[in-house]
Parts: C-alpha cells; sequence; structure tokens
C-alpha cells in the first residue's frame, strides 16, 4: 500500500512538468490550481488519498502541493508571482526521466539532467489537407478575356469601428489576510479581518492588492476576506467560502498579492 502511494505521488509531480511542457507548446497558460488539477485527473487519488483534512483539503491534494517543493529545490520549476515556469532543465528533465522509476530516482538522489539531453520537441500538428485550386472552363475563360473590363466602383470610407467595450471590475472597500499569523502582524488576535493590521494596500496601477511582512518560519494558514468581515471570503485556488491557503515559510520578509479579478492570491 504505501509503496503504491509513493509511486502515484511520483508519477503525479512528473505529471506536473508534463502538463507545465505541454502548455509551453500550445502556449496555454494554466495556474497553479488547474496544474495540479490536472495531475490528480491523470493519476487519481486512491480512497486514503481522497480523505479530507481538516482545511476541507484532500490528503493526496495537499501531499502534491507540498512535494512540488522538491520540483523547485531541483531547479525544473519556478513558482512566481504570476504562477508557475517550467525551467529549460525542467523541460530536459521530461525527456532524460521519461519513465515515472527514473524520475522519481533522479528526484530523489538530486541526480543533474544529462547535459546533451535535448528539449522535448512539440507533437507534429498535422498539416491542412489543401483542396486544388478549381480550374475555369474554357468557354468562361474566353469569356471573361473578351468582356471589358468593368471600373471598379468608388471605395467608401471603412465606418470606424465601435471600442470593444471594457467591463470595468469593481474593487471591494477592503482586503484582509485573515489566519493564524495575525497578531504576529500586530493583531489583538488571529483570524479577525477587522483590523487595520490585516488590511492589505490596493496598488492601483497593477490592479491588485498587496501586503508585505515579516513572519518567522512555520507553517500558516490563511484565508482573504472582503470588507472587513467573513460575509466574503476566498481560499485556495480563489475559490469563495473555500478551504484555506497554506504557507510553508522559511522564515523572513514575505509580500501576499492578492488579485481580485481571480480571487486567487500569490506570495513572493
Amino acid at each position: 500500500m504505501a509503496k503504491s502511494t509513493v509511486e502515484k505521488s511520483s508519477a503525479r509531480l512528473k505529471t506536473v512538468l508534463d502538463v507545465l511542457a505541454e502548455g509551453t507548446w500550445s502556449e496555454k497558460s494554466l495556474n497553479a490550481g488547474e496544474i495540479l488539477a490536472e495531475a490528480i485527473v491523470r493519476v487519481p487519488l486512491d480512497e486514503r488519498e481522497s480523505e479530507l483534512l481538516s482545511g476541507g483539503i484532500p490528503r493526496g491534494h495537499k501531499s502534491l502541493t507540498t512535494e512540488t517543493a522538491k520540483l523547485v529545490k531541483a531547479g525544473w520549476l519556478v513558482k512566481g508571482r504570476s504562477g508557475w515556469t517550467i525551467t529549460d532543465d525542467g523541460l530536459r528533465a521530461t525527456v532524460a526521466f521519461a519513465k515515472p522509476d527514473e524520475f522519481a530516482s533522479a528526484l530523489a538522489e538530486g541526480t543533474p539532467v544529462p547535459a546533451d539531453t535535448p528539449l522535448p520537441t512539440a507533437p507534429a500538428k498535422k498539416a491542412a489537407a489543401r483542396k486544388p485550386a478549381a480550374k475555369k472552363a474554357p468557354a468562361a475563360k474566353a469569356a471573361a478575356e473578351k468582356a471589358p473590363a468593368a471600373k471598379a466602383a468608388p471605395k467608401k470610407a471603412a465606418a470606424p469601428k465601435a471600442a470593444p467595450a471594457v467591463e470595468k471590475l469593481d474593487q471591494p472597500s477592503a482586503v484582509a489576510i485573515a489566519g493564524d499569523f495575525n497578531t504576529i502582524l500586530g493583531a489583538p488576535e488571529d483570524w479577525a479581518p477587522q483590523y487595520d493590521e490585516v488590511q492589505m494596500k490596493f496598488n492601483s496601477r497593477r490592479k491588485v492588492w498587496t501586503l508585505a511582512a515579516t513572519l518567522p518560519a512555520g507553517f500558516y494558514t490563511y484565508k482573504i476576506a472582503l470588507n472587513r468581515s467573513w460575509d466574503e471570503n476566498y481560499g485556495a485556488f480563489g475559490a469563495r467560502d473555500g478551504a484555506n491557503h497554506e504557507l510553508q515559510h522559511d522564515g523572513g520578509k514575505i509580500t501576499f498579492t492578492y488579485d481580485h479579478a481571480t480571487r486567487d492570491i500569490v506570495t513572493a
């Protein structure tokens, strides 16, 4: 049972890189939640991995989220402010360690990707079948040659195109990070979105909300709460009333950035 779980976990980690690699070919951008969800679709959770933890997240999902740190440490994955990105070494790793057991061993032992490993190539696209141009009937061609050239009608000025309507996103009046580290930020209590100490600042140019802090090393959980109450709140992957965000912090400065367009948050 334990061995099967380990094998599935390794296969999912490899799938995370595979999904990111496919994204580079298709130029389709996926956020972290979509990448993890696709990995779990391809390598489904077993009964034990499907058990929900206290935060409402399946055990296997939490494990996969935590273990992606191994990909970062190996230099195959970068978790940035704008999302997750596979590195060139990560792309080569999908070629050099194509089999799940090879991939797991290389990741566990810190085996570098061989320098001569080529970057993977995108799957060949089928060329669209071209239909031969239809030939004109001889009679039609002759008639066309005898007919006098028609004068071109004067061109009318094209009507100006209407500018596309831009939907305006109404921002909340306040955004707070409510979690188990609020007292560290100076608030009277944890999990309380009404205090000034946990409010984020709005960046009008980038249209995002940010909060910079210094936290001791540790494991933290939190959610985004709007307008100083719990009436509207967002958890992991921008889900309303969703599971808690989780943060394994090494200690030191950290910046939280919330985008109301996606209802999600990134840290840097």
